[in-house]
């Protein structure tokens, strides 16, 4: 340890012996940097705050959602400072005094994109807008000018064209969409055209809605339906066929008390059928009518004094097979006609066997031009909409919370943080160089350094002594060095002083 120490005493006195050269090497590297310090230019900050809301009362119910909001804060963010706001900028601002040609006007706007910075808070609806200026060429109190007047040009450019840039961009878009509806409308008609002749030629043929394929298999399943039909109706008439001819037509009259005949029974009948609003097609009239036609050839209906009558079980099953055969006419006629149509449409298959796939075209064609349709259509809607509640509800709110500061103070550089710096520095570098120069030297401040270096015993050692006058010299010297020294802080601090100076005068 005592070692360690008898080498730190020795370092220090290298250095002291060479104090001079260590205080003009300060002197020098001082005078330089504070020189670098004053040219570099200050720097003036202008700071307002903007409080931008994109939601709106019937932003859900249109689905406007949080993620397109924040999206909206990032555009307000991209646009702001575009080429075009920034060329406003310069050209609207004291910016334009120095501005001789676009040159200059590239010049400056990249400059201005380098010095605003927009940020978000904590509620991303809070934006931060700031603005610096530090041109050397300009004073302090233009630079400070340049920087708010900057941040308030922003502002305006926002309020004047961001707001209505969702009018622009909404009247953009339906344009747009209208002449892609247009020009999807008269596809649409043409392909729906095509369908209709194509099914004047051979779908409509056949009932049903789909492909040839489908419509035919529909006809088929309806020949099988009236197949089963068919059987049980004709059942239903061989049961009424057999009640029939077992059946007497006439019951035994009702002597000569004054009964009715049996075509004024049938009359009788007709005439309760037609009361109930039967038409004449209707079976059980159609059967009636035969019945009275019958009785008034043969004359069997004559007196009221007959020995027989009409029996009204017979009529009754007579009218329920006329409307059993009916019912089984009627579908041989249906099946017929299917079964017709279907030999026809089968026939143009085996003639022209592309038939089925031209429908599918067709069809597939007409149903991806009316989807495209439909799409544009709702995206139409859905852009208007949201363009009507962004305009018309007021979506966007924009409010300035704190207004573009006057900066009274540069936020950069820290000058008496620098100064102080290279005065620092500046010793550093003086005690280095003494250091280095002790280092560099061939001589040995010990008798047992010397003796470590040769490798040899030293006798001894001849200690200075100093006269009253060298004293007085040494003592005259320390004093110069002492006010050398002085000086160099005193200038420091005059330095300092000076930049306060200039900034209350700013």
């Amino acid at each position: 340890m005592a070692g360690l120490y008898d080498e730190l005493l020795l370092l220090l006195h290298g250095i002291w012996s060479r104090r001079w050269v260590a205080l003009g090497v300060a002197w020098g590297i001082a005078m330089l940097g504070w020189l670098g310090v004053a040219l570099i230019p200050n720097s003036y900050q202008s700071k307002a705050r903007v409080y931008v809301n994109t939601q709106s009362l019937l932003a859900d119910k249109i689905g406007i959602t949080q993620v397109q909001s924040q999206q909206d804060l990032d555009r307000v963010r991209n646009t702001l400072v575009s080429a075009e706001n920034l060329e406003k900028v310069v050209r609207d601002t004291d910016l334009s005094q120095s501005v001789s040609g676009p040159r200059d006007v590239a010049a400056k706007i990249t400059t201005l994109r380098e010095n605003i910075t927009l940020m978000a808070q904590a509620d991303p609806s809070m934006i931060d807008i700031s603005a610096s200026s530090a041109d050397s060429s300009m004073s302090d109190g233009a630079n400070a000018r340049i920087a708010q007047q900057v941040v308030q040009k922003l502002i305006d450019i926002f309020q004047e064209e961001n707001l209505s840039g969702d009018r622009t961009q909404t009247r953009q878009s339906l344009g747009f969409l209208d002449q892609q509806i247009a020009v999807r409308g008269k596809q649409l008609e043409a392909a729906d055209q095509r369908r209709v002749e194509f099914a004047q030629r051979y779908v409509g043929l056949l009932p049903g809605a789909g492909t040839i394929s489908q419509r035919m298999d529909a006809a088929r399943m309806e020949i099988n339906n009236i197949d089963s039909q068919m059987v049980q109706a004709q059942s239903a008439l061989s049961a009424m066929n057999g009640q029939l001819a077992g059946t007497p037509q006439t019951l035994p009259g009702v002597g000569a008390s004054g009964g009715l005949s049996s075509l004024g029974q049938a009359q009788a009948n007709l005439a309760s059928m037609r009361a109930r609003g039967w038409t004449a097609n209707h079976p059980d009239v159609i059967a009636a009518q035969r019945e009275v036609d019958s009785l008034r050839k043969t004359g069997s209906g004559g007196g009221a004094g007959g020995g027989a009558t009409a029996n009204p079980a017979y009529l009754s099953i007579k009218s329920m097979q006329a409307e059993r055969s009916a019912t089984v006419q009627a579908l041989s006629t249906r099946k017929a006609q299917l079964q017709a149509d279907l030999n026809t449409m089968m026939s143009k298959q085996v003639d022209e066997p592309g038939v089925a796939s031209e429908q599918e075209k067709l069809d597939s064609d007409y149903a991806a031009i009316k989807a495209q349709y439909d799409k544009l259509m709702s995206d139409r809607e859905e852009i208007r909409l949201r363009g009507d509640v962004k305009t018309e509800t007021g979506s966007v709110q924009f409010q300035v919370i704190n207004p573009p500061s006057t900066p009274t103070s540069p936020i950069a550089p820290n000058r008496p943080l620098l100064l102080l710096g290279v005065l620092f520095l500046a010793i550093c570098i003086g005690v280095g160089v003494a250091f280095a120069m002790g280092q560099l030297k061939g001589s040995f401040p010990t008798a047992a350094r010397l003796e470590k270096a040769i490798g040899l015993p030293v006798v001894g050692s001849i200690s200075q002594t100093l006269n009253a006058a060298q004293v007085a010299i040494d003592r005259q010297r320390m004093k110069y060095f002492a006010g050398a020294s002085g000086a160099l802080a005193v200038v420091c601090v005059l330095l300092i002083v000076v930049e306060f100076v200039q900034r209350g005068m700013a």
